[in-house]
């Protein structure tokens, strides 16, 4: 296993960021969910608290990826992957990224317009984007619902799309990303 991207497979820095945000994004969704189901207190501030930290950890966990990905480029899959499967990748890549950008901005926004100091970890405060203003936060909370969605359908597509490829087409596309798979 090598840090660095090879031709044949993914390294391992990126393998952990890709499961490290894998990870975060699945934690957010219990975690919103038991804020959703606390009354208002201690609690509930303390789960909006994770959940807001959380999600800027995957907004800077995604920035770093990005980073490595433009100076590290991934392996070549021209010889397992139709044409019509390397354009679906691409695509779905973007939007994997676009959205894991956008959906922890759209949440940081949200709780600023809503008057709300979004903290990382509380070790530090992120800047105020945005004043206080109900109609913008709404539009946010809107958003940020859609977005959330959205992630959700096309996380579900990539990863039947990386099943599809193991079970089926049974090439090497999923080893390259597991965390201790081998491409042959």
């Amino acid at each position: 296993m090598t840090f660095r991207n090879t031709t044949r497979s993914w390294g391992t820095l990126t393998k952990s960021l890709h499961w490290i945000i894998v990870l975060l994004v699945i934690a957010q969704f219990f975690i919103a969910s038991r804020a959703h189901s606390l009354p208002r207190g201690p609690a509930l501030i303390e789960a909006w608290g994770w959940h807001k930290s959380i999600g800027m950890t995957i907004f800077m966990l995604a920035v770093l990826r990005l980073v490595w990905r433009w100076m590290n480029p991934g392996p070549d899959l021209s010889a397992e992957l139709q044409p019509w499967e390397r354009t679906l990748a691409k695509i779905s890549h973007v939007l994997l990224y676009a959205l894991i950008f956008a959906v922890p901005l759209t949440g940081l926004l949200m709780s600023q317009a809503k008057n709300f100091p979004v903290s990382w970890f509380h070790l530090f405060q992120w800047p105020d984007f945005v004043a206080p203003d109900p109609a913008v936060s709404e539009s946010f909370e809107s958003a940020h619902k859609i977005l959330v969605k959205a992630l959700v359908g096309v996380a579900l597509l990539h990863a039947a799309g990386a099943l599809k490829h193991h079970f089926i087409d049974k090439n090497d596309v999923l080893k390259r990303m597991l965390p201790f798979g081998r491409a042959r």
